[in-house]
């Protein structure tokens, strides 16, 4: 049978959605419940037990010792990843904080005196224009040049 009209105005009665009302599937009391199409009427098929309310349903267990091993960084593997690396972690924010660690280390060089403000400014800029693809990359390219003051090392 067709239960839609009593299905609605249970879940209206007892506050909750139509997918948690259950209704006798019994065919002795098909015409009974067809017949309700009222609140009153759905009200009093409530009082007899022939519509109740599911319990709502919740995540199992197992979702939870899985969340539990994520959090400790296991079952991320390669495997369990869809996309490219970007569809994961913001390209955008990588390069956030890669320049900011560069540019760091590069004042902190400058104010130690150990590379002049003219070497400052080239490569301040040569790390805005994407010279050094990481920090390890730019200390690579001061050290290869021989850029820090030999004085302040003396």
């Amino acid at each position: 049978m067709d239960y839609r009209l009593q299905r609605r105005l249970a879940a209206e009665i007892l506050g909750v959605g139509e997918s948690r009302i259950w209704i006798d599937p019994d065919p002795d009391n098909e015409e009974e419940i067809s017949q309700a199409i009222t609140k009153k009427d759905v009200e009093v098929l409530i009082k007899k037990g022939l519509i109740k309310v599911l319990p709502k349903k919740g995540n199992s267990h197992r979702w939870l010792k899985r969340r539990q091993q994520r959090a400790k960084g296991r079952r991320r593997g390669p495997g369990k990843r869809k996309g490219p690396s970007s569809a994961r972690n913001d390209p955008k924010r990588e390069w956030i904080f890669r320049i900011r660690k560069m540019r760091r280390y590069l004042k902190w060089l400058r104010d130690h005196d150990l590379i002049d403000r003219r070497t400052y400014r080239q490569l301040y800029r040569w790390a805005k224009g994407g010279m050094f693809r990481n920090f390890s990359a730019l200390r690579r390219y001061i050290e290869e040049n021989n850029l820090i003051k030999k004085e302040a090392e003396a």
